[in-house]
C-alpha cells in the first residue's frame, strides 16, 4: 500500500526570504489613482484583444482589474498549510531558485521531470514572467507574482501545450479557480480565434473538461509545486482531483 505524498522541505529549489519579494516590489511599483488604472484597464484590453502575444498588456489587466479576485487566491491559500507555506516563504521560480538541470534528471514520470521536459519542448524560459507593478500591498503582489509563476506548472501538470488551444483551456481553468477577469476574458475571447477544427475539438472535448477541472481540483496556485518535484505525476493528479483530458 503506497503511503500519501509528503512533500519535501526542499528539492532542486532554493527559497528566497519574504523581504526579497518585497524589496523587488517596492522597486517596480508605480503608483496609479482609479482613473489612471481605468485608462490602464481600457488600453491593455484593447491591445491585447488586437495582439494576444502582447504579454505586458494582458500582465497589466491582470493587476488593474484583478484586486477582488486576488484577494480570493491569497484567502484560498490561507486556508491550507501548503499554501498558508507558500505566502510565508515567499518562493520564486526562475533559473537562480530552480534548478532545472536537476529537474531534467529525474525520473520520467515524476513532476519535475514533468516541469522540465514541458520547458524543453515548447522553449520556454522561467525568467519570462514580468514583475508585478500596479500592486501596492506586498502580500497581494505575490500572489499575482506567484500566479504568473506557476502557469508554466499548470500547463505542464494538465499537459497542456501552449498552442492557442492549450492556452485557453488553461485559461480556463485558471479562471474557474482564480476568479482572475483576465482569464475568463482569455478563455472567452481566445476561443473565438481558434480555427474551426480546434474549435469543434474545444467545444466537445476541451471546454467541458476545463470546467469539470477547474470545479473540481484542488486549488493548483496553494499547491507547493517546488517541495514536490519528486512526486509521481500520477499520484500528483490523484491528490489534486485531476483526471487527464482522454480525447476519443
Amino acid at each position: 500500500m503506497r503511503l500519501p505524498f509528503q512533500p519535501t522541505r526542499k528539492l532542486c529549489t532554493t527559497a528566497l526570504k519574504n523581504n526579497s519579494f518585497t524589496e523587488e516590489m517596492k522597486r517596480n511599483f508605480i503608483a496609479t489613482n482609479a482613473f489612471q488604472k481605468t485608462l490602464l484597464s481600457c488600453g491593455s484590453a484593447a491591445i491585447a484583444l488586437l495582439n494576444p502575444h502582447r504579454g505586458d498588456m494582458i500582465a497589466c489587466l491582470g493587476e488593474v482589474t484583478g484586486e477582488s479576485a486576488i484577494k480570493h487566491m491569497r484567502q484560498k491559500m490561507i486556508e491550507t498549510e501548503e499554501g498558508a507555506n507558500i505566502l510565508k516563504e515567499m518562493p520564486r521560480i526562475n533559473s537562480k531558485t530552480v534548478a532545472f538541470d536537476k529537474l531534467a534528471q529525474m525520473p520520467e514520470n515524476t513532476l519535475g521531470r514533468v516541469y522540465a521536459d514541458f520547458m524543453t519542448d515548447n522553449n520556454i524560459t522561467a525568467d519570462s514572467r514580468l514583475p508585478v507593478q500596479f500592486i501596492e500591498d506586498p502580500e497581494l503582489a505575490y500572489v499575482m507574482q506567484r500566479y504568473r509563476e506557476v502557469h508554466d506548472l499548470v500547463h505542464a501538470t494538465l499537459f497542456m501545450r501552449t498552442t492557442m488551444l492549450g492556452e485557453v483551456t488553461v485559461k480556463w481553468v485558471e479562471g474557474i479557480q482564480t476568479r482572475l477577469p483576465m482569464c475568463i476574458s482569455g478563455g472567452i475571447w481566445g476561443a473565438a480565434r481558434l480555427k474551426p477544427k480546434h474549435r469543434q475539438l474545444y467545444l466537445k472535448y476541451y471546454l467541458p473538461w476545463a470546467i469539470k477541472t477547474g470545479n473540481e481540483a484542488k486549488f493548483l496556485q496553494g499547491i507547493y509545486f517546488e517541495k514536490r518535484w519528486d512526486q509521481d505525476i500520477d499520484d500528483f493528479h490523484k491528490e489534486m482531483n485531476i483526471v487527464r483530458l482522454m480525447k476519443k
